[in-house]
């Protein structure tokens, strides 16, 4: 009887073995016969599932985007918002990993149209993903202004792509104490910022009467 192989498991396989030869070696270096060496298999064999590198690293996105997916979807129901979205952010080997991937491929997007497009589609996948976790964590969110919760989301994916790139670059400055507390620091002030109706001002174009320094130093922290 002829072997039944799950073709969409192999390829996931290979993706998350480029995932970890990229986050080992980087994007240039994780070349298609050091991936292949990683699975244990022959180029042959990575070439029977993708035509191109550049195909591997897309399939690898694409897998880490629906593992955080999962993570952020499938957590405990009574988890607070630092909770959900410290899942997102790099505290330990797996979430380090796929991190390292992301800061991999985001150096090779400005100069290739196609990642462009890829880097669009997961941008909106993210903001998609991370307002659920918002709307979920915080119960005022439907009644704050769209303005003010579009800049709430951007703020909050910024703060965390830089926490990303930042423990990718420096690793043992941002063990994951440190990307956890700056999270909470940074969720509390965006809340704050939302709460005291500097949101609802900020939505309207105008500042509020006898509150214009302390709107937009707030302002200031919750950009995008």
């Amino acid at each position: 009887m002829p072997k039944i192989v799950d073709h969409e498991r192999r390829r996931d396989e290979i993706a998350l073995i480029a995932c970890r030869v990229v986050a080992q070696h980087g994007f240039e270096q994780a070349t298609i016969v050091r991936i292949a060496r990683a699975a244990g298999c022959t180029t042959g064999m990575i070439a029977h599932y993708f035509d191109t590198k550049q195909d591997i690293i897309v399939a690898a996105l694409r897998l880490i985007l629906r593992r955080i997916e999962q993570r952020l979807t499938h957590a405990d129901g009574a988890a607070d918002l630092l909770t959900l979205l410290s899942e997102a952010l790099p505290i330990d080997e797996t979430r380090y990993m796929e991190c390292a991937v992301w800061m991999a491929f985001w150096g090779q997007v400005p100069a290739e149209r196609r990642l462009k497009r890829v880097n669009a589609w997961l941008h909106h996948e993210y903001l998609r993903l991370f307002e659920r976790c918002l709307a979920r964590g915080w119960g005022e969110w439907r009644r704050w202004p769209a303005r003010s919760r579009d800049q709430l989301l951007r703020s909050v994916i910024t703060f965390i792509n830089g926490v990303t790139a930042s423990t990718v670059a420096s690793r043992a400055e941002w063990p994951a104490a440190r990307q956890i507390e700056q999270l909470r620091l940074q969720l509390e002030l965006l809340h704050a910022w939302a709460s005291s109706g500097a949101g609802t001002a900020a939505a309207r174009g105008r500042p509020r009467a006898g509150t214009s320094g302390r709107v937009g130093s707030s302002r200031a922290a919750a950009s995008s």
